[in-house]
């Protein structure tokens, strides 16, 4: 029988918070507009393409990680816990983990794109006719405490994969970890795979596909913004620019300004110099080390971490208690 619900309903970016976001990112210097504005379908769709480019390594990577960790990761954070998807967009990875969870667990897939949302839960859970799943539509920095108390009684486990801690900065990712430390109960637990640093021209590839798929995903920004904000702009007199910046220790994707342009919002006019970029997105690289400090900071402990045989990615198991026994780490071979 399927068990799944309709989206629970919650605050999710919209056109005034996207409009307000915009304006706030291009009157500074220099110009940024969030990465989370991105996905709206079509920005789903495109990053589902990117992920399957032969360049992108980190999807397969981790889903490399979790078809060999599986069954001893869900054995770690418990068969019968509420699995807490954050980000959880078409959910590809996801069975790996869901496949090992008993029938009276839950799982809460939230992700700001109801289309997208929906459409991978009704999936899913025609794989998983048994498993409990409540879809959650909120940006995840925005969840009310009391929201997940009552979707589950049970452990609660966040799973944050896709290295999706990297799109924020070191102090804002200590903060957004201690946001969700405060979200959980105290027996809580947070499965997040982060990508590791590693040669720059592996780095500089994978956001920059030969099939122009991260292009498109990056210049989609700008179509979002003609077609739900009413911008005036030109986008084929912008460009996709992505590069490892290593003194940082990120990969930064821009937007380049191919000759002097003017971008037009409502009753305001933000010109823009040839070469000038709009800021759209960072992607911080970390040292298992490195992580683990993050993670302290903001009131983790590190238990167990899994690796690929080529250290590329990790996948970190935290828990709030200091008591739960830590297992050592492993890598594939």
């Amino acid at each position: 029988m399927m068990r799944s619900e309709s989206p629970v309903p919650q605050t999710v970016p919209d056109e005034d918070e996207f409009r307000a976001s915009v304006h706030a990112g291009l009157r500074q210097q220099p110009k940024t507009i969030p990465p989370k504005f991105f996905y709206d379908a079509h920005g789903s769709h495109l990053f589902d393409l990117i992920c399957t480019t032969p360049e992108y390594y980190p999807t397969r990577t981790e889903t490399g990680i979790l078809k060999r960790y599986g069954a001893e990761i869900v054995e770690l954070i418990g068969t019968s816990c509420a699995l807490i998807e954050l980000g959880s967009g078409s959910a590809i990875k996801t069975p790996l983990l869901l496949q090992h969870l008993a029938d009276n667990a839950v799982y809460v897939p939230i992700d700001i794109c109801e289309s997208n949302l929906l459409q991978s839960t009704q999936r899913l859970q025609a794989m998983f006719p048994a498993l409990h799943m409540r879809p959650l539509c909120v940006d995840y920095t925005r969840i009310p405490l009391h929201t997940l108390k009552r979707l589950s009684d049970r452990r609660q486990v966040f799973f944050f994969p896709g290295s999706t801690i990297g799109n924020y900065t070191p102090e804002d990712a200590v903060q957004l970890l201690k946001q969700f430390a405060e979200m959980v109960d105290r027996n809580g637990a947070l499965l997040i795979g982060v990508d590791c640093k590693k040669a720059p021209e592996i780095l500089n590839a994978a956001y920059n596909d030969a099939q122009g798929y991260t292009a498109a995903f990056n210049l989609n920004l700008l179509t979002r913004m003609q077609r739900e904000l009413d911008a005036q702009l030109d986008a084929n007199h912008f460009a996709h620019y992505a590069f490892y910046n290593a003194a940082l220790g990120r990969i930064e994707m821009h937007l380049v300004s191919q000759c002097d342009q003017v971008i037009r919002l409502g009753k305001e006019s933000f010109p823009l110099d040839e070469g000038e970029t709009i800021h759209t997105e960072n992607s911080y690289k970390y040292t298992a080390h490195e992580f683990q400090q993050l993670a302290r900071a903001a009131g983790w402990h590190l238990k167990t971490t899994w690796s690929d045989h080529g250290g590329l990615f990790n996948m970190h198991y935290l828990s709030l208690s200091t008591t739960e026994p830590r297992h050592l780490a492993r890598r594939m071979r």
